[in-house]
């Protein structure tokens, strides 16, 4: 397979991509390939913050970590079944995942990875930026990116792995994705700038209700949002034999994703796995 995706030469020599895309621990050799998350109450960067979040592993863990870290902070509408055409609830969240992902996805896959920053994903109050540490390539413009052109990576055998896992386009299509999913819900067009480093800006919805909650139970304590492990578990205890490909569908994440939560929540003892893959799932009361 390294070889097939030209990331390992003549002599066993691997490319650094194949230790982004597939290592255990990529940033022990590239420290900066990790994605730092942020939210903020207001507009502008001040403390405090509600949530801060470093999140390392390979190019695909770094993608779902931010995403997830986004989708979870936003507000969700949550419907009746009599609204919806199924069985399941229907749910609507106030920004586009396709968007969101795709931002992430454009600011990790097309990085400067010599560069001592990392990808930024702040969210605020009224919108969501995306600060990739990178430049566009040589004849490409913030104009262009809001129309048809090239496909020019900077990155092409992180492109080639992170396409054929589908997570990217080969046609340039990305940052038009963006811009139609966000007018397809009703949002602020999109903006995009090259400064100092590469910026996606998403518009949130125009409402009061980004502003994070305070519980009823406690004025001074805000809302916590599930976690990824809250839900995997809450899932679990519903469904104790559900399968990992199960997991990933009801909480919208990769089966590398869960794995990675299952395993660790097994490491912590937290979670047993009894009878192999047609057993069933224990939740080990600590």
């Amino acid at each position: 397979m390294l070889t097939h995706l030209d990331l390992i030469d003549d002599k066993g020599r691997l490319a650094n991509a194949a230790v982004l895309l597939f290592g255990k621990k990529p940033q022990k050799y590239f420290i900066t390939s990790e994605v730092k998350c942020v939210q903020f109450y207001g507009n502008v960067v001040e403390k405090p913050m509600p949530a801060y979040q470093i999140y390392r592993g390979d190019v695909f863990e770094l993608v779902d970590q931010a995403t997830s870290f986004v989708m979870s902070r936003i507000n969700n509408w949550v419907g009746t079944r009599a609204e919806g055409e199924k069985a399941d609830i229907p749910t609507r969240p106030e920004l586009p995942i396709d968007a969101v992902k795709e931002a992430i996805v454009n600011a990790v896959c097309h990085r400067d990875y010599t560069s001592n920053a990392s990808v930024q994903v702040m969210l605020f109050r009224d919108r969501l930026e995306v600060w990739n540490p990178g430049t566009l390539p040589y004849g490409l413009t913030v104009q262009k990116l809001h129309g048809p052109h090239k496909s020019l990576p900077a990155n092409p055998l992180l492109a080639d792995p992170m396409y054929w896992n589908g997570y990217i386009e080969k046609v340039g299509t990305g940052t038009e994705d963006i811009i139609n999913k966000c007018h397809e819900y009703g949002l602020k067009a999109p903006e995009f700038y090259q400064e100092e480093d590469f910026r996606v800006v998403i518009w949130r919805a125009d409402n009061e209700e980004s502003v994070p909650k305070r519980s009823n139970d406690d004025p001074k304590a805000f809302q916590s949002v599930p976690t990824d492990e809250e839900k995997l578990l809450e899932e679990i205890k519903d469904t104790p034999s559900i399968s990992r490909a199960e997991l990933s569908k009801r909480l919208k994440i990769s089966e590398r994703q869960v794995r990675k939560i299952t395993d660790q929540l097994r490491e912590k003892g937290v979670l047993i796995r009894e009878g192999g893959n047609s057993g069933r799932w224990i939740i080990n009361k600590m």
